[in-house]
């Protein structure tokens, strides 16, 4: 099956060997987003608000440019090195999904390349 790669200047550069994001038939497998600055490529700096924000705000930008929205997030992967964020997650999530909500899962970590607390990476069904 034929691969095609996503990639938008509306969403941070790769930091590393791979993709913003792979598209196979029907299916988008995002990479994990931290919160950096698509324009400049560094962090975000403020509360963990803002890095939330930007991380879904990255996620958006590279779903439009798959042809999808957030809306055809099926599965979300939240990773934060400090699980007391959870809850705010789950605010600001309300802001960018509505129901029916994707799947999800949320795991804490100890460390995020460039320090970042927080980090998500989804899949999109654009069937």
């Amino acid at each position: 099956m034929k691969r095609q790669i996503i990639q938008t200047a509306d969403a941070p550069k790769a930091i590393g060997p791979y993709s913003q994001a792979v598209r196979v038939g029907d299916t988008v497998y995002v990479s994990g987003q931290i919160p950096l600055d698509p324009a400049t490529g560094a962090l975000v700096s403020g509360d963990i608000e803002v890095e939330i924000r930007r991380v879904f705000d990255n996620l958006k930008a590279i779903a439009l440019a798959a042809g999808g929205s957030l809306v055809n997030v099926v599965k979300l992967s939240v990773f934060l090195t400090d699980l007391s964020h959870f809850p705010k997650v789950n605010e600001i999530m309300t802001t960018y999904f509505s129901e029916p909500y994707p799947a999800r899962a949320a795991i804490g970590v100890a460390a995020l390349p460039r320090g970042a607390r927080v980090e998500m990476e989804c899949v999109l069904s654009l069937g």
